[in-house]
């Protein structure tokens, strides 16, 4: 009888295992470290795809693995400014200073690596009401925006900051389920193989 292949999360990102839970997928969490810094004149679709497909690279290459790997990267973008993870409370603050009162895009990748490396993106709009910076400053002391690109997470407090979403919420989370269901389904890779 064939082992039914299991699933690699290269995620640290609790909230990437839960999506998947959320479609019947069981992952092993593993994640790794890479330079996250975007290459000269990179456009967020091109980055967001190059990052994910790096993660899974990154996690095959530790442990020489024979299991798919699933790897996701999202990236807030204002006026062509990539907004990724705030590095102290100033940056946060500026971050969701720039999204006040507008509409940004969110882009999400997820790859697969398995039998070949694989990726789909997506994009989403979000819109912001105006905030105060006396309200940025409060939801920095939250705890919740400093491991988030944009310095926001959807899924939290700053559901209120939002007006408008025109895309995927999971994208926007970090994992778009569309995409990642396609690319597993495409793999032959299902909630009753993993």
């Amino acid at each position: 009888m064939q082992v039914k292949p299991r699933l690699i999360l290269a995620s640290r990102s609790p909230r990437r295992l839960q999506l998947l839970q959320q479609i019947g997928i069981e992952a092993q969490v593993l994640a790794v470290d890479i330079d996250e810094s975007p290459l000269p004149n990179e456009v967020a679709e091109v980055y967001v795809q190059r990052l994910a497909a790096a993660k899974a690279m990154a996690v095959n290459d530790n442990i020489q693995s024979s299991q798919p790997i699933l790897a996701a990267d999202t990236i807030v973008v204002m006026d062509d400014r990539l907004l990724g993870k705030p590095k102290d409370e100033a940056d946060a603050v500026d971050m969701l200073m720039s999204l006040s009162g507008k509409t940004h895009h969110v882009y999400s990748a997820v790859a697969l690596l398995w039998q070949g490396l694989h990726t789909k993106s997506q994009v989403s709009k979000v819109g912001f009401r105006h905030l105060t910076e006396a309200e940025c400053h409060a939801y920095w002391h939250s705890g919740e925006p400093a491991d988030k690109a944009g310095a926001y997470a959807v899924q939290g407090l700053a559901a209120q900051f939002i007006h408008s979403l025109h895309g995927s919420y999971s994208g926007v989370m970090g994992l778009p389920l569309f995409e990642t269901a396609e690319l597993l389904r495409a793999a032959g890779i299902s909630q009753r193989e993993v």
